[in-house]
């Protein structure tokens, strides 16, 4: 048995914790790492640990903070091979996918740098008043202690929208990893320190949602909690934030739709759905579940990306051709196949997939799913699956189209396919959602929004207004 990894970090030093978990390759079922976690203890030194670094780290220049975030850039570009190999063993993705997090992990320290670079200039910015006889200014000031509560799905990625912008605005952190996949947040937390930020500022504490993310957002000397999971557990941390009326970000769930309209080319309808439905093995709250098809198109399209997610190949993220990996853990996997199984009952039918690959005896693999015929009030149809499993419907008009995918308490993204610039557009904006694509892959830029409609969040990351979320809004208004 290997050595306990110690998931604790306060006021610059490594702890263990009072009790250890055990960390599985969900491809293998194999033992990776054991790690300590926390508790409330924990979590109260952690928090107290992070008030004590904010009156320092809160007067620093946001040219000083830039540089941090520079170093953290690139400390995790150096490391990028082993964070890969830690984040596909950990979360069974491909090698491919788990670059392209890492890329991302990279590109938001670098961006929120830049951000942070330009704070200085714009702070106590003069307010136009109707009056002269008064003068105001401006100011954004960091709102203090944060609690930062990360899912499994995207290791670091999450924790980079938040962890990032958190420190550009001034604030002191305590971070809550998933305690599935706690290896890749861990070597970020290595790479952290190593960037040389000052003790107390960054604290980790591994452990579960009771012990550790409960405590973190009941604590009254955390100003903010930004949480990223299901709603199930989003509505919780609401509930314990309100006791001491927090501030709280949520992204929670969707079950968003993509809309193949009359002009589609269909080549590029069938990668985007397949994209959009199976990549991380469908376990993103991004997931384009819902496939709309335009009436003229829905017989060739359901052939076509039946046959696409058949020729998949799903396998260990480790070999050769992979396209598609492995579900994060058993109880992920036996829940993504009840909601196969309940949807077949509710009369959908099943064109392809639905099961694990007869190859892999062992791991949490699912092949690649198509479903059609799927009742409006199926479970299928409406709550999020988690999994790779798409749900294609046909539609009669572009008003069908909008209604349907409107037709949800979720509002994330969607996506639009069409040769027709004006048509996309228009259909674009009516879209309920945070976040549309017309013609492209689930692309996500630092520089644009992440977050959505209705009970898919409150609030926004990235861009400027992930740094927002983080600030205190001051105006200071003089007599002339």
């Amino acid at each position: 048995m290997s050595a306990v990894l110690n998931g604790i970090y306060i006021d610059g030093a490594w702890h263990a914790g009072h009790d250890v978990i055990e960390v599985i390759n969900p491809a293998t079922e194999a033992l990776l790492a054991q790690v300590s976690v926390g508790d409330a203890l924990a979590v109260k030194r952690a928090v107290g640990a992070a008030s004590a670094a904010f009156g320092d780290w809160s007067k620093s220049t946001g040219r000083d903070r830039a540089a941090l975030l520079r170093k953290i850039a690139q400390g995790v570009s150096e490391q990028r091979e082993q964070l890969m190999h830690l984040q596909s063993s950990n979360n069974g993705k491909p090698l491919f996918e788990a670059a392209i997090d890492v890329d991302d992990v990279i590109a938001t320290f670098e961006y929120y740098a830049t951000v942070a670079d330009d704070m200085d200039a714009g702070q106590d910015r003069a307010v136009t008043l109707p009056s002269d006889n008064f003068r105001a200014r401006l100011r954004r000031e960091p709102c203090g202690v944060v609690g930062l509560i990360v899912p499994w799905n995207f290791p670091m990625v999450t924790t980079a929208w938040k962890l990032a912008p958190a420190l550009a605005a001034g604030c002191c952190v305590v971070l809550k990893p998933s305690e599935v996949t706690p290896l890749a947040e861990l070597q970020l937390a290595r790479i952290i320190a190593e960037a040389g930020v000052p003790a107390g500022v960054f604290n980790l504490v591994c452990g579960t949602g009771l012990d550790v993310g409960a405590p973190l957002a009941a604590d009254p000397r955390v100003a903010k909690i930004s949480f990223t999971g299901s709603n199930a557990v989003g509505v919780q941390v609401m509930q314990r934030a309100a006791e001491t009326i927090k501030g709280v970000s949520l992204e929670l769930g969707g079950k968003s739709s993509l809309l193949v309209l009359a002009d589609a080319d269909l080549d590029l309808a069938v990668e985007l759905a397949c994209g959009g439905g199976f990549f991380n093995a469908g376990q993103m709250c991004s997931a384009t579940s819902r496939v709309l098809v335009a009436d003229s198109l829905a017989d060739e399209f359901l052939r076509r990306v039946q046959a696409r997610a058949e020729s998949i190949r799903v396998a260990d993220p480790f070999a050769d051709g992979v396209e598609m990996g492995a579900l994060i853990n058993r109880v992920q996997y036996q829940r993504v196949l009840g909601h196969i199984q309940r949807g077949i009952e509710d009369g959908a039918r099943l064109l392809c997939g639905g099961k694990r690959p007869a190859d892999l005896p062992k791991g949490f693999f699912i092949r690649p799913t198509v479903f059609t015929d799927v009742p409006l009030d199926s479970a299928l149809w409406n709550e999020e699956i988690f999994g790779p499993v798409l749900c294609v419907r046909r539609f009669a008009s572009e008003e069908d189209a909008i209604a349907l995918a409107n037709a949800s308490e979720f509002g994330l993204v969607a996506s639009v396919v069409s040769t027709h610039t004006e048509t996309a557009e228009r259909v674009a904006n009516a879209l309920q959602a945070g976040l549309v694509w017309i013609n492209a892959p689930q692309v996500i830029f630092p520089q644009t929004a992440w977050g959505g409609y209705k009970q898919s969040s409150i609030g926004r990351e990235l861009g400027p207004w992930g740094l927002a979320t983080f600030q205190e809004i001051k105006h200071v208004i003089s007599s002339n």
